[in-house]
């Protein structure tokens, strides 16, 4: 059975007569669905649970995704799910038990800790599977914060979305080492490719960050927070424009998510190095194939290591170089050397917090000729497609929920 996943991605499974997972339930929760990587991934799994003839519900608040999920055929059930108040989440504990006996729930899969501690209790009590994916890197500076992270690795299996968050879980929590299961976020090609996003697009997105027709954009996508880097690239933002270049746009795409004085200090640091203009805040991105066509490099410069690295997959998908900083799983996929030749380069590795270094890897990446460029986009684009698909992230996470309620 071949089958539709939200842009038209072709994911092969046993039809919906055949497939184990028919007929079951599997409820997911999670703080809220806005924007992020778990929150999509939520999504596209609900989209692939409904494929085979799963129900698939999901318990949050709410947030800007959970049209699309319904759309995807997943039911969204209203609950609080953000809560991270001790009392109020012990009192969730008996309200989440009663939800899942009234839905008749068959398996529990948690994506964020504090919703977690509460399925743990529930799901205990009610002698349900429980998987978790421990979506972040999340701080760890402290036993009782060490403490609260590790209940994303007391589930009956526990997901990491890349090498590098499957070798912090071991570090951390060595109890639940033989219970890790690698299963790397996916992307939809489909709707990441350059064929399937319209020259109106990318205009309109132009237009609406204010970018003259003659300058190129480096665009940082991610929310903004100081690990992500903003301030990083608008210091090398300055020293490239002191090395003379002055047709570029910076582009900072993201959400403040209530970060007012983080916002003010980037308006700041903008004031300072003079860059008013040439380095723009334009707020959340809902087009990001797009944006990604739109720009001539990608900067993740990333202070603190990421979990996965979404941003790098989607951008190496549409064919637009990637600088990325060399910390955490974010290297897993971008190929770089030492890593691999430097003919056989998809994108920049550069040290963390080294603005100096993001130049001049952004220098490169824009001065690239269009054959040149044109090879990359191809090397890049073939490998996420090997190893970092929708179709893969779905196959496995569902094999996950056979297993456990096979056994």
């Amino acid at each position: 059975m071949s089958i539709s996943l939200r842009s038209g991605a072709q994911l092969s499974l046993p039809s919906t007569e055949t497939h184990p997972l028919a007929g079951r339930t599997v409820l997911q929760i999670i703080p809220e669905l806005e924007a992020g990587g778990a929150e999509r991934t939520a999504v596209d799994i609900a989209a692939g649970l409904t494929e085979v003839g799963a129900r698939a519900l999901v318990a949050t608040e709410g947030g800007r995704l959970v049209a699309e999920l319904q759309a995807k055929g997943g039911i969204w059930l209203p609950f609080p799910a953000a809560a991270k108040n001790p009392v109020s989440m012990l009192l969730n504990v008996r309200t989440f038990a009663l939800l899942c006996k009234r839905e008749r729930v068959d398996l529990v899969h948690a994506r964020s800790r504090a919703p977690a501690w509460v399925a743990l209790a529930a799901t205990r009590a009610l002698k349900l599977p429980f998987v978790t994916t421990y979506h972040g890197s999340y701080n760890a500076r402290s036993t009782v914060k060490n403490l609260y992270n590790s209940v994303m690795a007391r589930s009956d299996v526990v997901i990491a979305n890349s090498g590098y968050t499957a070798d912090l879980i071991r570090a951390r929590h060595p109890f639940a080492r033989d219970r890790i299961r690698v299963v790397h976020r996916g992307t939809d090609f489909s709707a990441f490719a350059p064929s399937a996003v319209s020259p109106e697009r990318i205009s309109a997105l132009r237009s609406a960050w204010g970018v003259e027709p003659h300058q190129r954009i480096v665009l940082l996508p991610g929310r903004l927070t100081g690990w992500k880097g903003q301030k990083v690239m608008i210091e090398a933002a300055r020293q490239l424009r002191d090395a003379g270049d002055e047709d570029t746009a910076f582009i900072l795409a993201g959400d403040a998510q209530g970060r007012d004085g983080y916002v003010r200090e980037l308006d700041d640091a903008i004031a300072r190095a003079k860059l008013e203009g040439r380095v723009r805040r334009v707020g959340h991105c809902s087009d990001m194939p797009a944006a990604f066509l739109a720009a001539a490099v990608v900067a993740v410069p990333s202070t603190e290591p990421e979990a996965f690295g979404r941003v790098a997959v989607e951008a190496q998908a549409m064919g637009t170089p990637v600088v990325v900083s060399n910390l955490g799983a974010v290297p897993e996929t971008v190929l770089a050397p030492p890593q691999v030749a430097p003919q056989e380069r998809s994108g920049w590795h550069v040290p963390p917090d080294d603005a100096a270094a993001l130049a001049e890897a952004l220098r490169e990446a824009l001065a690239l000729r269009p054959s040149a460029r044109d090879a990359l986009a191809r090397r890049a684009r073939l490998h996420v497609e090997r190893h970092f698909s929708l179709a893969s992230m779905v196959n496995d996470t569902l094999d996950v929920y056979c297993a456990l309620l096979g056994r």
